[in-house]
């Protein structure tokens, strides 16, 4: 069965995973996030720039990688008060995207969750897992996003591939 999909492999982006209590991670670094995800396993968007609330006092900041070096000034994690936690995590995941008419049909063989719009709307972020990995998985308006560990990148390529057999 031919699927209508295409898939490939994102850019780096400029990421920086953020614990602590809501309240302390805006009243340090606010003024460089996007608003606060009203709930868990959501996103709030500024432009390119966007935050993840992605469990109990834990965030992940994304943004262009040309972004990167102005949020590392700005952020300064190595400055980050006891309570709360910063640091940069660029290099660590491979993120894809798989857009066209049936990316849902694909997600729905890599993927246990269940991603349909009424359930996983577009502002949704969440661990699970792609073909057995852990990821982040989002939705977009055409499609998904999902970001792996960077080391199994080439292994994602293959099953993404053997899917679209």
């Amino acid at each position: 069965m031919a699927y209508d999909v295409t898939y490939k492999r994102l850019a780096l982006s400029a990421l920086f995973d953020l614990k602590g209590s809501s309240k302390a991670i805006w009243k340090r670094s606010g003024e460089y996030l996007p608003s606060r995800p009203e709930k868990h396993n959501s996103r709030s968007v500024d432009g390119t720039r966007q935050i993840w609330f992605i469990g109990p006092d834990h965030w992940i900041l994304r943004d262009d990688l040309s972004q990167e070096e102005a949020l590392e000034t700005a952020l300064k994690p190595a400055e980050a008060p006891s309570n709360i936690s910063i640091v940069k995590i660029s290099d660590t995941l491979a993120f894809y995207e798989i857009v066209g008419a049936d990316a849902h049909q694909i997600m729905a063989i890599a993927c246990p969750i269940d991603l349909h719009p009424l359930v996983f709307g577009n502002n949704d972020v969440s661990y699970s897992d792609v073909f057995g990995l852990r990821a982040i998985i989002m939705r977009r308006d055409d499609g998904f996003e999902f970001a792996v560990e960077q080391s199994f990148g080439t292994m994602i390529e293959d099953y993404l591939q053997r899917a679209l057999r």
